[in-house]
């Protein structure tokens, strides 16, 4: 089986980790997995360009690997939803009862906590994961348990080496979309209820007569 070793890169403040990452490759071309990492992000970016900066001590991260390391089933269309139901996983080991909303947004309860973007790029795929460990403000929860980064980065990439299925992540989160029900999402920048929405066995959703898939 293929697998990766992730090159961790850490960084007291950067502006975005996913922007870093990719002028890193742009300069350095792609010859390893690598992983950009800080707790203090200025200038980040979120879903449909939204800006998605913290407080120090919250967690950043954007990692870039070959599409060939990924699993052969998976849609890469919805790489965003893989990408994040494998680190919800690994924080639910660690006690937190953070679950995952449609597409790619990290709920407590009824607060977002934070998010993932995922771009393609030729034959790589970019992911960037923003988590509130510490409160940022009244629209937005924190991550509910106490976690040490580090350790929670090398869990969620030993599992990602793992190379788990798309069919095994679906399965999963298939059941979890429920929660999702009560929410909305943005689409053509609209946002439209979850409530009676088909979730497709690719990951994408039929809302109001549309195919919508994760990936921004």
């Amino acid at each position: 089986m293929y697998t990766f070793n992730m090159k961790i890169i850490k960084l007291n403040e950067v502006g975005s980790t996913h922007t870093y990452l990719k002028e890193y490759i742009e300069n350095n071309t792609y010859n390893e997995a690598i992983c950009i990492c800080t707790d203090y992000q200025t200038n980040g970016i979120g879903s449909r360009g939204n800006s998605w900066s913290g407080i120090k001590g919250n967690l950043f991260f954007s990692f870039v690997i070959s599409k060939k390391e990924l699993p052969e089933d998976l849609p890469i269309q919805s790489a965003s939803i893989y990408f994040s139901y494998i680190l919800k996983e690994v924080l639910n080991d660690n006690n937190s009862k953070l679950w995952l909303k449609w597409p790619n947004d990290f709920y407590v309860n009824d607060k977002k906590i934070g998010g993932t973007i995922t771009t393609v790029s030729k034959d790589l795929i970019y992911c960037g994961i923003g988590l509130n460990l510490k409160w940022t403000n009244d629209n937005y929860g924190k991550l509910d348990i106490e976690i040490n980064s580090n350790k929670i980065l090398k869990s969620y990439f030993d599992k990602l080496e793992r190379k788990y299925s798309w069919k095994q992540i679906f399965k999963c989160f298939k059941i979890e979309f429920e929660y999702s029900r009560k929410y909305k999402a943005t689409v053509d920048n609209e946002k439209i209820s979850l409530e009676k929405a088909v979730l497709n066995c690719d990951g994408s959703i039929e809302v109001n007569n549309k195919k919508v898939f994760s990936l921004r």
